[in-house]
């Protein structure tokens, strides 16, 4: 059994559950409790906090029992601190029913005067905090605190107060994990899929996609089996003969609707987030459409899909603007070329929302430059870039590892000075590599004055409020200055929940290697920036040292140099076939690299480039496997000690070890904890995890890394994925190499594939060109 130390799987995105705190409450067990405790103990400082996050509660979901309590440091509580002073003699009955109505008519004069008068609270607490006890006793006792209790607040200060240290969780569960369908809609689904004759296993599937009501839907319109995932046409078709016999034509409308909403899902997963209108029609007669156009005419009729025509630039000429009136320029404006594109709502609506979110993000800054912000120490690009984040909302920063030490170093200043800065790394050994660059004293610590330990936080963490500073009343980022690093993986989707999440006036930095792997995710977004260029580009003068620098950075430019690697550093391993490829990546990483350089198995990563095929993950996961951790397999082909790479939600991956497995499901410990994968979960999102795709590896680093390119792999290298498995070595690269000259022609001639977005459009028609 393998006993590598487990901070070696630092190497994936974190992974949180929605148990994780939300957005605007005080810590992670909801609305209520997280009141009474400030009341009954707490300084008037963290009283005064609390009162602050009540009064933002109402806007913000979860957090109505907050807003309850919060507002009711009122009546009730008044009455306690003046029933608590009353005398307590022995009185006559009589007696003691005049006292009572007179009470009762001082209850009333009270209540009327509450507004403008300070309400006694108790003996043993003063302020706030006495009113917070009392309204929680008013609570407790049944009654209804009236909607003001207070005194009338005064104004919210900008700045929150620090964020409560939250404990550890003891289980992280599995994240957004959408609700199961209800077992009425999947036995109908089952029932209408056994009539048509499609493997009744996909009945869970197909109703969660397909909603309530699915099983009518899917007899009345059977291609709607398109919209599960890994289903094709032609296997729809033979379900949709089998149901509606000789109804069923190729030129059917709902089969033309249905193929067009699936090929958008297809270009998606590609990258695009639309599609041209000519290669939509081409695809569409790909798959027996007869008529392309009436297809696409009939999912745009149905909401399904949505169409655009954008502007093209004209050649060599410069983006025009929009139109300040005037006959000519609107002769113009109807002679440009445009271009027809056509995608899916989800896709087109989130790069509207990003364009106009980042649109904000520059137009918000106020102009002038703050003296504090000149750099103090810094020189060369690190210099440049505080200069460029001092005038802008928007920077972009590109460079290899190395220069991540210049936005650690502007985070560093930016904090210095008070203001509210994070880093965002998209996975926890990214977290763990900049915070490293950063300074261990009390310098580093921003106006929450958190220091460096709150300074940098993971994106999943930061956007589920696990990490991070949390958000204001509106529910946006309590921040002045967010860095995001990694930013060639945003994709549309996350990039516009971050924009939209960061205030009026704040600024955001993009930070990270174009040369790299893009998203999984649709979209392009560092790319479309780049070349947009509707804000300044910082480009890193600081190279990458040593051997293996040398080598990545002249592959990022097109050029495979022989490097000379005195230290072993760089070995380069041939192999004739598959089988040969296998076996020597099992004695690399078992034998020969623990041997030469010290390192644990767990500590170095196997990069191929498929998951399929004699040497993809599966086989050399398996042969790994045997080697390292034997076993049975009893816990649905997994052993306590597998390491595993587990996948959340789409182009998510979190590296782990197998625990155990129980009723519950398969337990694992990830970078960020442990986590529980309930069992119907187990087959579709853990794989075995010694071996990775580089899309599975982008984002982390290795002490060392063993490169596999069997020779069916030829046709699947790229520069990008050559740069990507290449840079995720950080001391040594072993490059089992099985396809002679495909390499260094992948790495000259062939670039990233294309992709189709919309975002340096949108952006040019709002944003002016950056000077």
């Amino acid at each position: 059994m393998s006993t590598e130390p487990e901070t070696t799987e630092n190497t994936g995105p974190g992974s949180t559950g929605p148990g994780s705190t939300g957005p605007g409450t005080a810590d992670g067990e909801g609305g209520g409790p997280a009141t009474e405790p400030a009341a009954e103990g707490s300084t008037g400082e963290e009283a005064a906090a609390e009162n602050g996050t009540g009064e933002g509660a109402a806007e913000e979901p979860g957090t109505g029992e907050a807003a309850d309590v919060t507002d009711g440091a009122g009546a009730e509580g008044a009455d306690g601190a003046g029933d608590g002073g009353s005398a307590a003699a022995q009185l006559t009955e009589a007696q003691a029913e005049l006292a009572a109505q007179k009470r009762e008519r001082e209850r009333i004069e009270r209540r009327k005067a509450e507004r403008a008068e300070p309400i006694a609270a108790g003996t043993k607490l003063s302020g706030k905090a006495a009113d917070l006890l009392a309204a929680v006793r008013a609570v407790e006792g049944g009654a209804k605190p009236p909607a003001s209790a207070f005194p009338d607040p005064e104004p919210a200060p900008r700045r929150p107060a620090p964020e409560p240290v939250r404990p550890a969780r003891p289980v992280v569960a599995e994240p957004t994990a959408p609700p199961a369908p209800a077992p009425d809609t999947v036995d109908a689904v089952r029932r209408v899929l056994a009539d048509g004759g499609a493997p009744e296993n996909l009945a869970s599937q197909a109703a969660a996609a397909l909603g309530e009501g699915a099983g009518e839907l899917l007899r009345e319109d059977p291609w709607q089996l398109l919209r599960v995932t890994g289903v094709r046409p032609e296997q729809a078709d033979g379900f949709a003969r089998a149901l509606l016999g000789p109804e069923c034509a190729p030129d059917d409308e709902r089969r033309g609707r249905a193929v067009t909403v699936w090929l958008l899902e297809q270009a998606a997963l590609a990258g695009h987030t639309a599609l041209e209108l000519p290669a939509l029609t081409a695809a569409l007669g790909r798959q027996a459409v007869p008529d392309a156009d009436a297809a696409v005419q009939s999912a745009l009729a149905e909401g399904d899909v949505l169409a655009f025509q954008d502007a093209l630039e004209e050649p060599g000429g410069a983006p025009t603007k929009a139109a300040e009136g005037g006959d000519e320029d609107e002769d113009a404006e109807e002679s440009r070329p445009v271009r027809v594109l056509v995608g899916l709502e989800r896709y087109a609506l989130a790069e509207e929302s990003l364009a106009d979110a980042l649109a904000r993000i520059v137009n918000s800054l106020a102009k002038e430059v703050s003296p504090e912000w000149e750099p103090q120490g810094l020189s060369g690009s690190a210099a440049e870039l505080v200069r460029a984040v001092a005038g802008h909302g928007l920077v972009l920063h590109t460079g290899g590892e190395a220069a991540r030490a210049e936005p650690a170093a502007l985070l560093t200043a930016a904090r210095a000075q008070g203001l509210r800065a994070v880093a965002a790394c998209h996975t926890p050994d990214g977290r763990d590599r900049f915070t490293a660059l950063l300074p261990d004293d009390a310098d580093g610590a921003g106006a929450d004055g958190a220091g460096a330990e709150g300074a940098v936080v993971t994106l999943s963490g930061l956007l589920t409020g696990a990490e991070g500073p949390g958000r204001d009343a509106e529910g946006a980022f309590a921040l002045d200055l967010l860095v995001l690093t990694d930013a060639p993986l945003l994709d549309v989707e996350t990039a516009a929940t971050v924009a939209e999440s960061l205030p009026d006036g704040a600024r955001l930095v993009l930070s990270g290697d174009p040369a790299v792997l893009w998203s999984a995710g649709p979209g392009r977004v560092f790319a479309d920036l780049l070349a947009a260029r509707v804000c300044p580009q910082v480009a890193s003068r600081t190279p990458d040292p040593g051997p293996l620098g040398e080598l990545v950075s002249g592959i990022g430019v097109g050029e495979l140099n022989q490097v000379e690697a005195p230290g072993k550093e760089i070995v380069i391993v041939p192999v004739r076939d598959a089988g040969e490829a296998v076996h020597r990546t099992v004695q690399l990483v078992a034998d020969s690299v623990p041997r030469a350089f010290g390192f644990a198995p767990g500590e170095t990563v196997v990069i191929t480039p498929g998951h399929g095929g004699a040497a993809g993950t599966r086989a050399l996961n398996a042969a790994l496997k045997e080697r390292l951790n034997p076993g049975p397999g009893r816990f649905g082909g997994f052993d306590p000690g597998d390491l595993v790479v587990h996948s959340p939600a789409p182009g998510r991956s979190v590296p782990g070890r197998v625990v155990d497995a129980d009723a519950e499901g398969l337990h694992l410990t990830c970078a960020d904890g442990p986590v529980v994968v309930a069992k119907e979960r187990v087959e579709r999102s853990v794989r075995h995890g010694w071996a990775l795709t580089a899309h599975q590896a982008v984002g982390g680093r290795w002490p060392a890394a063993v490169v596999v390119l069997p020779g069916d792999a030829a046709q699947s290298l790229s520069r990008p994925w050559v740069y990507t498995a290449f840079g995720r070595a950080e001391r040594h690269l072993s490059v089992v190499h099985g396809v002679d000259q495909a390499l260094p022609r992948a790495v000259a001639e062939v670039p990233a594939k294309p992709r189709t977005t919309r975002l340096p459009l949108l952006l040019r028609t709002q944003v002016p060109p950056a000077g």
